[in-house]
């Protein structure tokens, strides 16, 4: 696929870099900043232009009469928007991805689409992080909790807790503990490594353990893996820029809600935007101001500044001081993993978050979402079965018999509002959304050419 990325910044760098690693990826990265470009083009294969991406003579620069697509990643709502313009009026570009932040234009659906600005998929990572936050924060004990088949199905990953009823069984020992909830296992990451979920397998404490099941037995489930934990009631966040105020706003119904901001200005917009959330104005980083707004009582406390290091350096303290759980908001892929190994419980990587959301559009066969998981290294793909026994390698075949490469599972498939998890004995049927487990990203290509047809058929 020929693809030309506008922005090298942070959200385009990674993309970037996740593009060109699949080899049948052409990409093309525009950006003003000649500095940034070299270093990119230093690590990875692929073609760079300097210049402003919005203009018509760069994207012509840049191979726009030949690209399938457009993902325009700018820090500007509008270049973005006028480079998509651009793209559809003067090189009938196919499909065109682009970054929108402000809730001003968000809010107006009618800003987008055939007969105005020519936007096929809007991305924005401050709504997708917090809503992937909100999702951890509704779920006690997970590290991950993303959703398929539109919130029917969800994969969790959990920490096995020392002392929990799994700890030390087998896999297949799960049902005895879970009557009439039917779950499976998709994959177990032991200390970094990962190991095949067979129902021989016996789960240790501290194995990080991904489990798919339907969204209204994820609960049940997650406190057989670990201690059930107390549902959240008291939530500190510190940041209330974007992800920070539009979370605040979210949680204030269900939860306690503090909100920490540096700037003045900032803090009074917030006060007067919610409704029972406190507002309060100061450095998250004060151990006297953690202590005097009771952070020891605090269930979550959830780092969400533009700055790694600050978000870092408050999580850690606040953890210290006494709360129960703290995430950090971290840009740097270097730091992610870091962190995670010290004092901070999860490290949320906008740029993980914001992959995903992209590559369902990028994926070939049809491909509905894609969620990246273990910090990029392994993928959960929701792919719809089309076609009959003669067009398709998957529809009419039992998943027995399905040639899918090795660490690659079928975890459920979604049949209308039926949510069946899947056993070796399940037959594929015509629009079936099949839910995947991938921990070796070198096999997207063979999953992707499995839930091809042929071009005819549509």
């Amino acid at each position: 696929m020929n693809i030309i990325i506008l922005g090298a910044g942070q959200v385009g760098f990674s993309v970037a870099t996740e593009l060109a690693r699949e080899e049948s990826n052409e990409i093309t990265v525009i950006d003003v900043d000649q500095d940034i470009l070299s270093d990119l083009q230093d690590r990875l294969d692929l073609r760079t232009i300097c210049g402003n991406g919005s203009y018509p003579s760069v994207l012509k620069q840049a191979g726009a009469d030949d690209a399938d697509m457009l993902i325009a990643l700018t820090n500007s709502d509008e270049i973005n928007m006028i480079a998509c313009q651009v793209a559809h009026s003067i090189f009938h570009t196919p499909t065109k991805i682009s970054r929108i932040r402000s809730q001003e234009y968000m809010q107006k659906k009618e800003l987008f689409g055939e007969n105005s600005i020519p936007v096929d998929v809007i991305i924005s990572p401050e709504n997708l992080v917090t809503e992937y936050i909100h999702r951890l924060i509704k779920h006690p004990g997970s590290l991950q909790v993303l959703d398929f088949a539109q919130g029917k199905v969800q994969l969790v990953a959990v920490k096995a807790f020392h002392g929990g009823p799994l700890v030390g069984q087998e896999i297949q020992t799960i049902r005895q503990h879970i009557p009439g909830v039917d779950m499976r296992v998709a994959a177990i990451f032991r200390q970094g490594k990962s190991l095949a979920a067979t129902a021989e397998q016996v789960i240790e404490a501290d194995d990080e353990v991904f489990f798919i099941a339907a969204k209204k037995h994820i609960q049940t489930v997650i406190a057989e893996l670990r201690r059930l934990d107390k549902p959240y009631k008291r939530v500190m966040l510190a940041g209330g820029g974007n992800i920070g105020g539009q979370l605040a706003l979210l949680l204030e119904k269900n939860y306690q809600v503090k909100v920490i901001e540096t700037d003045l200005r900032r803090a009074n917009q917030l006060s007067g935007e919610l409704y029972s959330s406190i507002v309060l104005h100061g450095d998250a980083a004060n151990p006297d101001l953690l202590l005097e707004e009771n952070i020891e009582s605090m269930d979550v406390f959830c780092a969400l500044t533009n700055d790694d290091e600050a978000n870092i350096l408050s999580a850690m303290l606040a953890k210290r001081l006494g709360a129960r759980k703290v995430m950090s908001l971290i840009n740097r892929p270097a730091y992610v993993e870091l962190v995670e190994s010290g004092l901070i419980d999860i490290a949320v990587s906008p740029h993980q978050v914001t992959i995903g959301a992209m590559l369902a559009h990028i994926r070939r066969g049809d491909v509905v979402a894609v969620h990246a998981l273990r910090r990029g290294s392994a993928e959960a793909i929701e792919a719809v079965a089309h076609g009959d026994h003669k067009t398709s390698k998957v529809v009419g075949r039992r998943i027995d018999e399905l040639k899918l490469p090795k660490g690659t599972i079928i975890g459920a498939i979604v049949r209308g509002d039926d949510v069946m998890i899947a056993h070796h004995d399940v037959v594929v049927e015509p629009e079936d959304h099949v839910i995947l487990f991938i921990t070796n990203k070198r096999d997207i290509s063979q999953v992707e050419k499995l839930f091809s047809v042929p071009p005819t058929f549509f």
